[in-house]
C-alpha cells in the first residue's frame, strides 16, 4: 500500500494551556481525557473506565473550576473511553452528550454486547446521547472548530478531531506515541488493517503539529513523524503475520483487565477467560489447547515482559 509524503516536522503553533486545552493524561485503563475552555462552559472529549468514575468526576471539576461542563465528546465508544459519561451526566446534568454515529441505535437502545461490553468482559454504564458527530462535520469549542474526520482500523465507527488553525489533532486510539490500538475488527474476521494504514495515511495528511493520543503523552513536532513511523512499522508485522496481532490483542484484553482488578486469583481469572466465548473463538484460530492452556501461554507472555506477576496462587498487575 502507498504510503503518504514524509510528514513535515511543524513545530507546535500554540501551547495547549492558551488554547484553553487540558489533557488529563490518565494511563492505560482509562483513556486520556482532553478539558476543553470556553467563555461560556467547557467540554471534554473521553471520559475513561467506569471504576475510575469518581476520579474522573473530581479531575474535571478541578479542570474547569467554576464553569459548568457543557458537553460530552467520545472518540469512539470502546469502554476505557466513555466508561465516565454516566458519572459526568450525574455530577452535570445539563451536559450534552456527542458521540460518532457508528452505533446509536445500540447506545439509544442499551445493546451492551453490541458495544462489545459484554464480549469483552469489561463494564460501562448506561448513557444516552444528544448529538451525532459526522465525519465531514465540525465542532466548535469557543474559538476553536475541530474537524470531524473518519478513523476506521481500531474502531470502524471512530472519528478523529482536528483543529486545522493551531495544528492540534485529538486522535483516540488512531495513532499514541508507540503505535495504535488492536485493530478489534481483524479479531471478527474482518478486514482493517488496510483502513488502520489508510487512517495513518490521513493523519500524515494533515500535518498536525501537536497530537493528543487516546492514551500517554502528548507528542509534538517531530515526535508526531516518529509515532506515525512506529505506527506503520507495528501494522507491517501484523499485516505479515496476523496471528501475531491476534496473540497481542489477547494479551491486551487481559492486562485490561488486570489493570482494573489489580490482583486475582488465578481460578478467577481462569474462569473468566473461559466464560468469553469472544475469547475462545480469538484464542481458536491459533491455539488448540484447552482455555486454561492458552490462558497460561498468555500469562507466561505477560509475566516474562513483567506486565503481570505470578504469587502462588495470585495473579497481580504490574
Amino acid at each position: 500500500m502507498p504510503h503518504a509524503p514524509a510528514l513535515a516536522h511543524a513545530m507546535p503553533r500554540e501551547p495547549l494551556a492558551a488554547l484553553g486545552i487540558q489533557v488529563l493524561e490518565r494511563g492505560w485503563l482509562s483513556a486520556n481525557s482532553v478539558v476543553v475552555r470556553t467563555e461560556a462552559g467547557g467540554l471534554v472529549v473521553d471520559t475513561g473506565y467506569a471504576s475510575h468514575a469518581e476520579q474522573t468526576v473530581t479531575l474535571i471539576r478541578q479542570a474547569l473550576g467554576d464553569q459548568p461542563l457543557e458537553r460530552v465528546v467520545n472518540t469512539h465508544l470502546h469502554s476505557d473511553h466513555c466508561g465516565g459519561n454516566a458519572a459526568l451526566l450525574d455530577a452535570w446534568p445539563g451536559a450534552r452528550v456527542a458521540i460518532p454515529p457508528g452505533q446509536a441505535l445500540a447506545v439509544r437502545h442499551w445493546d451492551p454486547v453490541a458495544l462489545t461490553y459484554v464480549p469483552t468482559g469489561q463494564f460501562c454504564p448506561r448513557f444516552d446521547y444528544d448529538e451525532l458527530l459526522h465525519p465531514g462535520g465540525h465542532l466548535r469549542t469557543g474559538a476553536l472548530r475541530w474537524e470531524v474526520r473518519s478513523a476506521p482500523g481500531h474502531d470502524p465507527h471512530a472519528i478523529l478531531l482536528h483543529e486545522p488553525e493551531h495544528g492540534v489533532l485529538i486522535s483516540g486510539d488512531a495513532l499514541w506515541g508507540n503505535g495504535f490500538g488492536v485493530v478489534f475488527p481483524e479479531l471478527d474476521g474482518v478486514d482493517a488493517f488496510d483502513e488502520v494504514g489508510a487512517t495513518l495515511d490521513l493523519i500524515e495528511s494533515l500535518a498536525p503539529s501537536t497530537v493528543i493520543p487516546g492514551h500517554g503523552p502528548v507528542f509534538q513536532g517531530e515526535q508526531v513523524g516518529i509515532a506515525l513511523a512506529r505506527a506503520r512499522s507495528r501494522l507491517d508485522q501484523f499485516q505479515r503475520d496476523p496471528a501475531k496481532h491476534r496473540s497481542h490483542a489477547l494479551k491486551v484484553l487481559v492486562k485490561f483487565k488486570m489493570l482494573e482488578w489489580q490482583r486475582v486469583e488465578l481460578a478467577q481469572l481462569q474462569s473468566w477467560f473461559a466464560a468469553s466465548d469472544y475469547f475462545l473463538r480469538i484464542a481458536r484460530m491459533d491455539h488448540p489447547g484447552t482455555p486454561s492452556e492458552v490462558l497460561d501461554t498468555l500469562l507466561g507472555d505477560l509475566v516474562r515482559v513483567q506486565a503481570l506477576a505470578i504469587d502462588g496462587a495470585w495473579v497481580c498487575n504490574c
